[in-house]
């Protein structure tokens, strides 16, 4: 686990999480479509989510990729997911996208979650800096970057493409990791 608090945890991506996971996203289809349309993809049936977890296991582990699972501490139900991606180890940068099942919607347990996300990876893979691209109409996301105290750095024109949907331009919003004073 890298993170818990009274109404939530988070830990890495794990084989037990299979079910729970490919239940978020299946019943979520709808709400995530537009911008994680891979990730759906991916995990269409309990037996992909099964394939879709060991690749990211392996992923995570020549670092390439994390997957984090945000769980709620009442039912324990996975709610959520980052992942970060895009990782540039000789820059210490990286890239967050993000999902959470609709009941947990409005809560701002997500940006809590990615600050959370975004202190394990500094203090433990040593990232310094981290992006999220939001559509200026997913209002959940953009606040979710601003709340977790990314700053929006401007406008990336034809970034993402969804299905069968033209280029869309994404708003980058950008954090990061505090100066220390004892390097000063």
């Amino acid at each position: 686990m890298i993170y818990s608090s009274d109404d939530i945890s988070i830990s890495l991506l794990q084989p037990k999480d299979a079910l729970q996971l490919n239940k978020l996203l299946v019943s979520n289809t709808e709400r995530f479509i537009r911008f994680l349309p891979k990730t759906l993809e991916e995990n269409t049936t309990l037996d992909s989510t099964r394939t879709y977890i060991k690749r990211k296991i392996k992923s995570a582990k020549h670092r390439k990729e994390f997957v984090f699972i945000i769980h709620d501490k009442n039912s324990n139900d996975i709610i959520g997911m980052i992942i970060l991606k895009n990782l540039d180890w000789e820059i210490k940068q990286g890239e967050f996208a993000y999902c959470i099942g609709k009941r947990f919607k409005g809560k701002a347990l997500m940006s809590k979650a990615i600050k959370a996300t975004s202190n394990y990876a500094i203090e433990t893979l040593g990232l310094e800096t981290f992006q999220i691209l939001a559509h200026k109409t997913n209002l959940s996301s953009v606040n979710t970057a601003l709340r977790s105290g990314f700053k929006w750095q401007g406008t990336l024109k034809d970034e993402f493409k969804p299905l069968n949907e033209t280029p869309l331009d994404m708003e980058l919003f950008e954090f990061s990791r505090p100066v220390r004073s004892d390097k000063i």
